[in-house]
C-alpha cells in the first residue's frame, strides 16, 4: 500500500480533490486562501490592539488554522514517510533553460528530490547578494503582493474563480504576467 500512495499520481486526482473542497466551502459559505490564516495568527498575536485591520473575530477561521496545521504536519508525513524513490521528472526545456543559467536540475533525490535546486536553495546561498534578492526581496514582494491583492494565489485561481469572481481573475491574471516577467527578465538578470 506504501508503494502505491508514494508514488507519483496523476494531476486529474489532484483536480478532482481540490473541486470536490471548493464544493463543500461553497455549500458551507466559506472560502479558502491560505493567507487569510496569516491574519488570524496576527490577530491572535494581539496585532488588532495595534493595527485595527488585525481587529476582527479570528475564530470565524479556526478551520483555516486547522487546515494550515494539517497541511504542515501532512507535508512533512508525506515528504518523510511516503516521498517517492524516484525524482519528479522535469521537462528537457527547463532543464536546459536552468542549464544556460547555471543551475543545474538534481537528478537524485539527495539532490534534492528532483525540483529543488541546490544553487539556489542552500544555507549559504541566502548570504550571497543573489540569495538575499531572491529570498528577502522576493518574499517580501509576495506578502505586500497577496496583501494588496487581497489574497494569495491559491485564494483568487481556486476560490476566487470557482465562486466567478471578477476581481480574482484580475488578480490571476496579473499572477501570471508576474511570473512571466520573473521567469523571462527577472532570473536571468538575478543568475547571470
Amino acid at each position: 500500500m506504501i508503494e502505491f500512495i508514494s508514488q507519483p499520481w496523476h494531476w486529474s486526482i489532484s483536480g478532482a480533490m481540490i473541486a470536490l473542497v471548493m464544493f463543500l466551502l461553497l455549500y458551507l459559505g466559506e472560502r479558502f486562501g491560505v493567507s487569510s490564516s496569516f491574519k488570524a495568527m496576527c490577530a491572535i498575536g494581539g496585532a488588532g490592539s495595534k493595527f485595527s485591520y488585525f481587529n476582527y473575530n479570528w475564530k470565524d477561521h479556526d478551520w483555516l488554522l486547522m487546515f494550515v496545521v494539517g497541511s504542515i504536519i501532512g507535508g512533512g508525513i508525506a515528504s518523510t514517510f511516503l516521498g517517492s524513490s524516484v525524482p519528479v521528472l522535469v521537462s528537457d526545456a527547463t532543464v536546459a533553460d536552468l542549464a544556460a543559467l547555471g543551475i543545474r536540475a538534481p537528478q537524485t533525490l539527495s539532490e534534492g528530490a528532483g525540483f529543488i535546486p541546490e544553487e539556489i536553495f542552500n544555507p549559504t546561498y541566502l548570504a550571497s547578494w543573489q540569495g538575499i534578492v531572491v529570498m528577502v526581496v522576493g518574499g517580501f514582494l509576495i506578502g505586500f503582493g497577496t496583501r494588496w491583492a487581497g489574497g494569495c494565489t491559491s485564494g483568487h485561481a481556486i476560490s476566487g474563480l470557482s465562486n466567478l469572481q471578477l476581481p480574482s481573475l484580475v488578480a490571476v491574471i496579473g499572477f501570471f504576467i508576474g511570473g512571466l516577467v520573473m521567469t523571462h527578465l527577472l532570473f536571468p538578470l538575478i543568475f547571470s
